[in-house]
């Protein structure tokens, strides 16, 4: 078992508990702080050192998600902000790990429960699922967890 990883993850699921953005303003950050500040697009230009034409660019493509990570991070300085890039998982990382280790272990052991099955020796569900809550064990922390599993061939 891997204890850096383990560790890691519970870290980041820590620092990420509770983080709550909502969503992006309908028309982006630069305009909502810009117009709760009472700013206009002049004097944000003013600010940036670019013309009050390119504001009206910079807000629609941050509204459309395609504003360079750099450019948003003058607007935030201009505007007096910071910018914090983030990824928030949709549930904890642990978890997210933990169910990515069951669906390896279950898709390795179905090939064998297949030939079991066909030779009438196929486990009962709780030898079963016996079987993949160890595996997946193995599989928490070992490397290519997420890859797709290969296909095996049977004679």
């Amino acid at each position: 078992m891997n204890t850096i990883r383990r560790t890691a993850r519970r870290r980041l699921d820590q620092r990420l508990a509770g983080l709550d953005l909502g969503e992006r303003p309908p028309r982006g950050w630069i305009r909502a702080i810009r117009q709760a500040l009472g700013m206009t697009t002049g004097e944000l230009s003013q600010r940036m050192g670019i013309t009050q034409s390119r504001i009206s660019q910079l807000e629609r493509s941050e509204e459309l998600g395609s504003i360079r990570l750099d450019t948003l991070e003058r607007a935030a300085r201009a505007l007096n902000c910071q910018v914090h890039y983030v990824f928030v998982p949709n549930e904890p990382l642990e978890e997210m790990v933990h169910r990515q280790a069951v669906l390896r272990a279950r898709a390795e052991v179905e090939v064998v429960w297949h030939t079991m099955a066909l030779e009438d020796q196929a486990p009962g569900p709780a030898v079963a699922e016996a079987q993949v809550d160890e595996l997946a064990k193995q599989f928490v922390d070992g490397r290519n967890l997420w890859a797709e599993p290969k296909t095996r061939l049977t004679s």
